[in-house]
This record gives structure tokens, C-alpha cells and sequence, in this order.
């Protein structure tokens, strides 16, 4: 594995000190996958570009400050098992985006949370990506923290030339509600660019929507050759990858979301792919 890690901006101690010097290993025991920019900038904007086979893959951290996912958020797990991982405090994790080109395409998937801290469009400045340059968003699913960074301004598509892909069945759950405010705005805002898909489709890009309903239940997984976009396939990788019958109480069918965790892990280790998600812990990928 041949990787080049290089700090853009800031200091080496805020890159050690923010990757805990996990950044390396983490995408070393990804298979396949190359990294070849590490950004730690000093205004917390942090990015890797990742080159999977033909397929590269720009992460971008939303969230400006560490992020833990609070032990009450599994509480499925004893605390002799959070004990025993080291995880009694809270697990690691991220709320991330992706810029993926593929097959001549350049698609962003998911948006992030769109808070006052939110570093999806400085991180895309990183990539010399302005926001009408993104021409396709796919979207794992509509919790806020994944269409926030979609929100409209002054009325207006944050993305304003970006063609909008969520699955048909994510579509409906939301906007069956009028009360679903942000889904149903954010779906109004790009309505004469929006397609809905059927898992099992290929997308523009030579992208596959894939079944991993559980978490919602349009939950998407998006494969693009070597690469598997995971959405919320796991909250706290640290403990759902070794105990994927643990369930975040984000979850809303929990016996399906433990089937599709079971399932896209150990596909993913069978088959040699790189996982991106927009949960794992800094630098995102597995």
C-alpha cells in the first residue's frame, strides 16, 4: 500500500493530534485504497482524497470540532461491553460527506448537517469545487444530518445545477408527513431535478443503489466499483463493526438495520471494497 499523506494548512501537531495517527492505518487496512491528500486546515476543515481502482473519493468532515457518539445511543450494548472496547466515554465518529468521480461523474453524496459550523463547502473550496459545479447528489437517506447541508438559502438550492437521486421508498416515508418540514422543503426546493430510483438501479457514474433499508426505510448503499458509500450503515464503528446486533437508537427497524449491517460488512470483506461513511470515525473510510 503506497500512501502519501501531505498537511496542506495548520501545524503537524494538529494533524496528529486530530488523527491520533490512526489516519494512515485506518485507510492502509481499507483493500485497494490509496490516499493522496490529508488536509488539516487551521479553521478545522478537514479532507482526504482516497483513489480506490478507478474510482476517487474526496471525504470531507462536516463538523468543525471532535465528535463522540454518547454511550446512550447504544443502549443494546452492556456496559461490561462498552467497558471492554474502551468505549464507556463514547464512541468515535464523524458526520461526513463525500465527493466520489467515477466513470466520468462527479457526484456528492449526502450534505452533511448544514450547521452554523458546517465545513461541506469550504471543504469542497478544498477539492476547487464551487457549489454549481456538483452536477449529481445521491442521497443515503433524509435525517437532517444528511440533506442539512442542503438546505435552501433566500429561497434558493444551495446546489443550483445538482441532480437530486433518493430511492423511492425514502421519498415517500418522509413526505407522506407534512410535518417532515425539512425533507419536504428540501425535496421542493430541487422537485424539476429530482429522481427517485429503485435499489438495484445504475446511476449516472456507473453507480448501483443497493437495499439497506433498517436505518430508514429508503436507506441506501451506493456502490461505485471497489467503493461502498455506507450512509448510516454504522454510528459507532469501533463497537458496531465487531458487534453489529448492536443497534443505535437512530435505527428505526432494528431488526432490519442489524441485517443490513451484517450483510454490507461482510460483503464488503468478501469482495475486497473500501467502505466510505458518513459516521466512521476520521478519516471516514474502512
Amino acid at each position: 500500500m503506497n500512501i502519501k499523506t501531505y498537511l496542506l494548512c495548520g501545524t503537524a501537531a494538529l494533524m496528529v493530534a486530530s488523527c491520533g495517527g490512526n489516519a494512515k492505518k485506518q485507510v492502509a487496512e481499507g483493500s485497494g485504497a490509496t490516499a493522496d491528500t490529508l488536509a488539516v486546515r487551521g479553521d478545522s476543515v478537514y479532507t482526504l482524497a482516497v483513489q480506490v481502482g478507478d474510482v476517487q473519493a474526496m471525504w470531507i468532515r462536516d463538523n468543525a470540532a471532535d465528535r463522540l457518539m454518547p454511550r446512550t445511543l447504544f443502549p443494546d450494548a452492556s456496559d461490561a461491553l462498552m467497558d471492554s472496547l474502551g468505549l464507556a466515554g463514547g464512541v468515535p465518529s464523524t458526520v461526513s460527506t463525500f465527493y466520489v468521480k467515477t466513470a466520468g461523474a462527479g457526484i456528492l453524496f449526502d450534505t452533511g448537517l448544514g450547521a452554523t459550523d458546517s465545513r461541506l463547502l469550504s471543504g469542497l473550496q478544498t477539492f476547487g469545487i464551487a457549489p454549481a459545479d456538483v452536477k449529481y447528489v445521491y442521497l443515503t437517506h433524509m435525517h437532517g444530518d444528511h440533506i442539512g447541508g442542503m438546505l435552501t438559502q433566500e429561497g434558493e438550492a444551495v446546489f443550483p445545477a445538482a441532480e437530486v437521486y433518493v430511492s423511492k421508498p425514502e421519498y415517500d416515508y418522509w413526505m407522506a408527513d407534512k410535518a417532515n418540514r425539512q425533507q419536504v422543503a428540501t425535496m421542493e426546493a430541487y422537485k424539476d431535478r429530482l429522481h427517485l430510483f429503485q435499489f438495484g438501479d445504475t446511476l449516472p457514474g456507473g453507480v448501483v443503489a443497493m437495499d439497506a433499508v433498517g436505518h430508514t426505510p429508503g436507506h441506501t448503499v451506493f456502490q461505485a466499483g471497489g467503493l461502498l458509500v455506507v450512509g448510516d450503515l454504522m454510528h459507532g464503528a469501533a463497537l458496531q463493526k465487531v458487534h453489529p446486533e448492536v443497534c443505535a437508537t437512530f435505527d428505526m427497524d432494528k431488526e432490519a438495520a442489524i441485517g443490513a449491517r451484517r450483510r454490507f460488512i461482510r460483503y464488503a470483506e468478501e469482495n475486497g471494497l473500501t467502505m466510505a461513511g458518513m459516521h466512521l470515525p476520521v478519516p471516514a473510510f474502512d
